[in-house]
């Protein structure tokens, strides 16, 4: 059972005579409509922070259908990342959710435009919690705030990743405020407040919590950030790196499947919790991941494509089993299996629960971190003989089953380092990111299009298209990326 997840549910219970609770767990999806639950207890102000968490996790596509009344969080976040890499498609044509690997997203497609919504609801919700951060005991108002910020910060680095230039809003403001709702402010400037949330964050958090934010998780997102934005702050993300490692709070588990199913492991920094078989708390994306013997509602997703399971071949070891299984001339993702799911029968079962599953979506992890600190050590360039970069690097390839000696590179160059990250953290939606960040995905993407066959591939797709229903609800104000 998942433990924190009760506790939430619960703190939330005693919010309810504060706010109207359908409006509160399950805004409308609009980003023009503000939070406006309104707090006069630390409890509820407690349970307005899991209601953030709440937007994150979003609402499984099996519970309800409907994407006009229900955000799907960062269920269908596979769709931008993993399906506009090298790395998966759709299993077949399809729908709106096989544009995303074709490169054919339109300003109209509605898992874009949830997205876009989703991560907008947590920003909302983030600003209402800290418009009444004074009703809280005084004890607890640093880290409350502090927790917020962190979400805020999560939120916005995904949207300026996928989306570029967009609003920016620390504020609770009204729905009709046009102005600050829809007008697009310079990924820098928006870097710059993610830095200042996350920095907060290590400030005031500890790291009591995995399903929560964390001194650890700012620390590791900081990091990312420092490593993404234009200009790289390479040693700022070696020593946050540095400083994770040497908290000796985390470990990479012996066994890579523990990973996955030990939900909150000593690897874990954050994860986004599920329950299984409860249909307001589950995930249905695990299920989406089949495709011979489908258990979700499409005919497949995240089906792998073949030039990564080359790279498995080559760089795998025992991970490969565990990362993906083939069924025939079916390739599937096998890290998010359903829980319960035996795929060693003829045929495979998938548990009682395949379209409520309970997985947890992990955010941030421990491997992730000692990569992002040789990456940080590299400091963009082509290769490093740094010891303290090849040491992260070979504890990562050892737990795979490489030998820490034979195996360990004099030199360690930015390719092994993309290789080792792509195999390591493959369907976990790091590929795309790392693409863009190592500066190689415009040449890797085409290429890969070129070989799929995929001719609607250009530079600009690197961005997806703001949806066309924000702009048409801000009137012009909000302006189109190029190319769309």
């Amino acid at each position: 059972m998942k433990y924190n997840k009760i506790i939430i549910l619960s703190i939330i219970g005693l919010a309810f005579a504060s706010c109207d609770t359908e409006e509160f767990l399950n805004p409308l999806p609009d980003t023009a409509v503000v939070a406006d639950a309104y707090f006069t207890t630390d409890a509820s102000l407690l349970a307005g922070i899991m209601g953030i968490y709440d937007a994150a996790q979003g609402v499984n596509e099996n519970t309800t259908t409907s994407i006009t009344n229900s955000n799907r969080g960062v269920q269908f976040e596979y769709l931008f990342t993993e399906h506009r890499s090298d790395n998966t498609r759709s299993a077949t044509l399809e729908g709106s959710k096989a544009d995303f690997h074709r490169y054919l997203v339109d300003p109209n497609n509605v898992q874009s435009e949830d997205y876009y919504e989703s991560m907008y609801q947590i920003i909302f919700r983030a600003n209402n919690v800290l418009n009444f951060i004074g009703v809280a005991n005084p004890g607890n108002q640093a880290k409350y705030a502090a927790e917020a910020k962190f979400l805020r910060a999560f939120a916005y680095f995904n949207l300026v990743r996928l989306f570029g230039d967009v609003p920016l809003v620390t504020e609770v403001v009204g729905a009709l405020d046009n102005e600050k709702l829809f007008t697009r402010v310079p990924s820098a400037q928006i870097y710059q407040q993610i830095e200042s949330d996350l920095k907060e964050a290590i400030d005031n958090l500890d790291n009591t919590h995995k399903s929560r934010a964390s001194k650890a998780a700012a620390q590791g997102l900081l990091a990312k950030v420092y490593l993404t934005q234009d200009n790289r702050n390479y040693p700022g993300a070696a020593q946050l790196c540095q400083d994770i490692i040497s908290s000796a709070k985390f470990a990479l588990q012996a066994n890579f499947r523990d990973v996955f199913y030990k939900e909150l492991n000593p690897e874990i920094l954050f994860a986004i919790q599920y329950i299984a078989g409860n249909t307001q708390e589950s995930q249905s994306f695990s299920s989406e991941f089949t495709s011979l013997f489908r258990q979700g509602r499409e005919d497949g997703l995240n089906i792998v494509n073949a030039n990564l399971i080359s790279d498995f071949t080559k760089f795998g070891g025992n991970r490969t089993a565990v990362s993906y299984v083939t069924f025939g001339t079916s390739n599937e993702v096998a890290k998010f299996l359903p829980e319960g799911s035996n795929i060693t029968t003829s045929p495979p079962t998938y548990g009682p629960n395949a379209r409520n599953a309970g997985n947890d979506w992990i955010v941030l992890r421990y491997a992730d971190v000692l990569l992002m600190h040789a990456e940080a050590l590299l400091a963009g360039g082509a290769e490093t003989t740094n010891a303290a970069a090849i040491d992260s690097y070979m504890k990562v390839k050892a737990r795979a089953g490489f030998n820490p000696v034979t195996d360990r590179p004099a030199v360690l160059t930015k390719e092994a380092l993309l290789v080792e990250r792509r195999v390591e953290l493959a369907f976990e939606n790091q590929r795309f990111f790392d693409l863009v960040r190592f500066g190689v995905a415009d040449a890797v993407l085409k290429a890969h299009a070129a070989e799929m066959g995929y001719g609607s591939y250009d530079a600009r797709k690197l961005l997806l298209p703001i949806p066309a229903r924000e702009i048409n609800l801000s009137k012009g104000l909000l302006t189109q990326n190029p190319g769309y």
